[in-house]
């Protein structure tokens, strides 16, 4: 079963409404329906709540780390609670889905998502689960580090919350282990035909974002 449920972004009010913080819009709405409060917790360097559902226990985990510092938050927790890799659901943003889509997998690559490879290499494995929220593609890939960072438009928005809704559906067999059946629940509606992207809109991304992870000493919002 899922004990972790994981959402990446980056904290702050400069990034909240970003593509980049699909994670966090998803655990976000979780937590609504648990009716839960992440609260800060130092430990484990992130927003947590914990709940009971039907005499179990799960975390629910928004990493404060910025991006591509991630695994720092979900290992200590992990390692704390003895949650194993595949008891693990990362919740993140996918260029290479539409708005509206959503997929779930077991491992795999980061493909170049340094949430995803920080992760990986904090864990030690690459076996968790991934839910990816489609955000769409700038259609360069130069372009991709300020589209992540910018707001999307309206349309867009409505679609991903929309795949949020559908996916939060999973929940009851995410918890129960029942992994083929969520897939189905997520996998299975078609999602909205979206619009032509065009030129990414709002604002710029801050100065000196960039695709590379830099050292620790300097986190970075950016994860491309």
């Amino acid at each position: 079963m899922i004990k972790l449920f994981v959402g990446l972004g980056n904290p702050g009010p400069d990034y909240e409404i970003t593509r980049h913080n699909a994670g966090f819009w998803w655990i976000d709405a979780l937590a609504h329906h648990w009716k839960v409060h992440l609260a800060p917790e130092r430990s484990y360097h992130g927003l947590v709540a914990r709940v009971s559902v039907d005499g179990a226990s799960f975390w629910l985990l928004e990493p404060q780390t910025f991006m591509n510092l991630s695994g720092k938050a979900v290992a200590a927790l992990a390692r704390f609670f003895k949650i194993a890799p595949e008891e693990i659901l990362v919740v993140h943003d996918e260029l290479d889905l539409a708005p509206g889509q959503a997929k779930l997998k077991l491992g795999g690559s980061h493909a170049g998502h340094n949430g995803l490879r920080d992760i990986h290499a904090q864990l030690g494995s690459a076996d968790f689960w991934r839910l990816r929220l489609g955000i769409g593609h700038p259609g360069e890939k130069g372009a991709v580090v300020g589209w992540v960072l910018k707001k999307p438009l309206r349309e867009q928005r409505e679609a991903i919350d929309e795949a949020i809704a559908r996916s939060l559906r999973a929940v009851p067999e995410l918890r129960a282990g029942h992994m083929n059946k969520a897939m189905e629940i997520i996998h299975t509606s078609k999602p909205p035909r979206p619009k032509p992207a065009g030129h990414p809109q709002g604002a710029q991304p801050p100065a000196g974002a960039s695709i590379a992870s830099p050292p620790p000493s300097s986190p970075s919002p950016s994860s491309r």
